[in-house]
């Protein structure tokens, strides 16, 4: 991925190294993040946290604290390599917000783009206590994207997935959450789910993904055509990060079967389609998984 030396936005926040566990504040909307499965999962297997506590907190239940026993030590800020990380994010992020503005203002609105806190352990955010072992996610509460830079090596070393292109598609997945934020999606599907049972909640939270995915996407599409930034590969990069947080293909490697009604996030295929979908059109519109009968 063509990075260095494109623009760095102002819009990061950074709380390495700050006490953050602390008590839990109220929720101010439930957090959405790219694979809550995908993390609760291995929260266990890295961090000694119950997957039923992770998923809690992501499915809009009460905060949780993280025992200071647990916490994730925090990165050195003058680190050259996480210095650089900080730099990379910074990058893509001002990518998504060049492109965002630019598809707003066709449209005849104002992007006004989210804010990405950068934390190591715990931190606080109107959506209760976000910690390392939640993954990167999207609080609609304060209109802030969150995310621990060591989920990157996760990636690497749990899912096998790695590029920079598809660490810049985690962070335009949570944007693509901000933008469906903005647009009233956010607030019409969490309306419809207080309605629904668990496994209708489930299926409508598959299309919300589904969605973010395919703006992730057409994100990918503008920045290209304006930038040049895909490199050979790229593409390929992000669609193996999809596929491995597939509901589908995370249940089989943990408990050797699948349950669909359970599925929150979309199989590996459906994430793949609806990410291709956006990268290939460019549109927003050609994102509306609420309308389709078949994801």
């Amino acid at each position: 991925m063509k990075w260095e030396g494109n623009r760095e936005s102002d819009n990061v926040e950074d709380r390495r190294g700050d006490d953050g566990g602390g008590g839990g504040g109220g929720f101010g909307g439930r957090s959405i993040g790219l694979g809550t499965i995908a993390i609760a999962l291995v929260a266990s297997y890295f961090f000694g946290i119950s997957p039923s506590t992770v998923l809690s907190l992501l499915s809009g239940g009460g905060p949780v604290s993280q025992p200071q026993s647990q916490q994730a030590p925090a990165p050195n800020r003058n680190n050259q390599p996480e210095d650089q990380k900080k730099k990379f994010v910074r990058t893509v992020l001002a990518d998504t917000e060049d492109v965002w503005t630019q598809i707003f203002r066709a449209n005849g609105k104002t992007y006004p783009p989210p804010k990405l806190v950068l934390f190591s352990g715990a931190t606080q955010t109107a959506c209760g206590t976000g910690q390392t072992a939640s993954g990167p996610f999207y609080c609609p509460g304060d209109r802030k994207v969150y995310i621990d830079l060591s989920f990157y090596q996760l990636m690497q070393q749990r899912f096998h997935v790695s590029g920079e292109f598809a660490q810049a598609y985690v962070i335009a997945h949570e944007v693509g959450h901000h933008v469906q934020n903005l647009m009233g999606i956010m607030d019409k599907v969490n309306s419809a789910e207080r309605q629904m049972s668990k496994a209708q909640a489930n299926a409508m939270s598959v299309r919300l993904e589904l969605q973010a995915d395919c703006l992730a996407g057409v994100w990918a599409f503008h920045a290209n055509q304006a930038r040049s930034i895909l490199e050979q590969g790229d593409v390929e990069g992000a669609l193996n990060a999809a596929t491995a947080i597939g509901d589908d293909a995370l249940q089989k490697q943990e408990q050797g079967y699948v349950v669909p009604d359970s599925f929150t996030h979309g199989t590996s295929a459906q994430r793949v389609r609806w990410f291709k979908q956006g990268v290939s059109s460019g549109e927003v519109k050609s994102c509306n998984t609420f309308e389709v009968k078949t994801l």
